[in-house]
């Protein structure tokens, strides 16, 4: 399957991490909006070709498939062009910036019939699907989740402290995984939500601290805390309260409440969450099937982010 991967920052490296594991995958173009940072990760990973359009990319003989990790501001814009150019499409984590966009999205998706799929990797990462599949076979059911996502990030960098060219946002993006979770894990979109943000930076323009409460028609309360002020571990962690037990999981390592370790070795074919997420996408393409975190399926996430903005008046 040929596949053109763009966005080359640090998450378009670990889906080319990913990708190099699975069989019968072959990425065949880089495209960036930075031409010779584009030239020099097709070079590093032997791609043989790269452009700074995206519209060459999806030109290229029989490319089937595209995984967008650009900036956010761009994914509903090029989500649509690579569904019109009758390509899959895996659009990273979130699918758009607002509700109206991310229910476009899902309009074309249906209208054009190709797989499309937003990079919940939350949903696949084996912690979480350890608990996942408890939930489904009665063992367990959850009380709270308690969730804390925390970077230090007062200047505009990724993920590899290099420069960004946009700003990266708490609600739509970091929030929008634990969100999702919730209500995939619950099994319904919340029917209570608030939040609180704190203080918006004078540069950035964007608040630095933010808390959300959800509660799902189960009576399941999730409790989040994120901020990008916070000078120590980063990343986000989870504590899942249920009938039956307590379960930290922190990305692919997973505790019982006590700290005990659990072992999720076995949950699936691979520890790494994005190259299962990606599997999930390269099999549902060939299975001609819709697949785990679609448009669709993700959208009730949209709608609650649109509901805690309304309500943050921004």
């Amino acid at each position: 399957m040929k596949v053109c991967l763009a966005g080359h920052g640090a998450f378009g490296i670990k889906h080319l991490e990913a990708m190099a594991k699975i069989p019968g995958v072959e990425v065949v173009s880089v495209a960036g909006s930075n031409l010779e940072s584009a030239r020099d990760v097709a070079q590093q990973w032997k791609i043989p070709h790269w452009t700074a359009d995206l519209a060459e990319s999806l030109a290229q003989p029989g490319l089937e498939a595209v995984i967008l990790t650009t900036p956010t501001q761009m994914h509903a814009a090029q989500g649509e062009q690579c569904m019109r150019a009758g390509k899959h499409v895996m659009i990273e984590i979130p699918m758009a910036d607002s509700l109206a966009d991310s229910e476009r999205l899902v309009r074309v998706q249906a209208e054009t019939g190709v797989v499309a799929m937003a990079g919940h990797t939350r949903r696949f990462n084996p912690s979480h699907q350890w608990v996942h599949k408890r939930i489904l076979d009665g063992s367990l059911k959850i009380q709270q989740m308690d969730v804390q996502t925390y970077f230090f990030r007062r200047t505009n960098t990724n993920a590899l402290g290099k420069p960004r060219s946009w700003t990266d946002h708490l609600l739509w993006h970091h929030a929008c995984h634990t969100v999702d979770l919730f209500q995939y894990q619950t099994g319904a979109m919340a029917t209570q939500s608030f939040a609180l943000q704190g203080p918006k930076h004078p540069v950035l323009g964007i608040a630095m601290d933010m808390s959300i409460g959800l509660k799902a028609p189960s009576g399941a309360i999730c409790t989040l805390s994120l901020s990008f002020n916070n000078d120590g571990p980063l990343g986000t962690f989870f504590r899942y309260i249920c009938d039956n037990g307590t379960y930290i999981a922190r990305y692919d390592e997973l505790l019982d409440g006590n700290g005990k370790s659990i072992d999720v070795s076995k949950v699936d074919v691979s520890m790494n969450g994005i190259e299962l997420q990606d599997r999930e996408f390269f099999a549902a393409i060939r299975e001609r099937r819709e697949p785990n975190a679609s448009l669709a399926q993700c959208l009730p996430a949209m709608r609650t982010l649109h509901r805690l903005e309304v309500q943050l008046g921004v």
